[in-house]
């Protein structure tokens, strides 16, 4: 992925939250993923409308950190996703 592409959940994939561990998971075909936090903010900006670089500017905005750290945290993150299924980008 690249900071244009716009990621989004493919179909079959949801977060949720577990109740009994009393934590955010990502749900998917034959898989449980929980999350923890980077990642958990960043699924959770995760829409299909916005591209890589808006939401790596979201979230430095709000954890008040460099855009461009933001950004490369985002892509690494999401671009581990992709290789597991759980995240495509449009």
């Amino acid at each position: 992925m690249t900071r244009t592409d716009r990621p989004r959940l493919p179909r079959g994939v949801r977060l949720h939250h577990d109740r009994v561990r009393g934590v955010p998971v990502l749900l998917g075909p034959e898989t449980v993923l929980m999350l923890e936090g980077p990642g958990e903010a960043i699924l959770a900006e995760v829409d299909g409308s916005r591209d890589i670089a808006a939401i790596s500017a979201v979230l430095a905005e709000r954890y008040a950190a460099p855009t461009e750290m933001i950004e490369a945290d985002v892509l690494e993150f999401l671009n581990d996703m992709a290789a597991r299924r759980l995240v495509e980008a449009t």
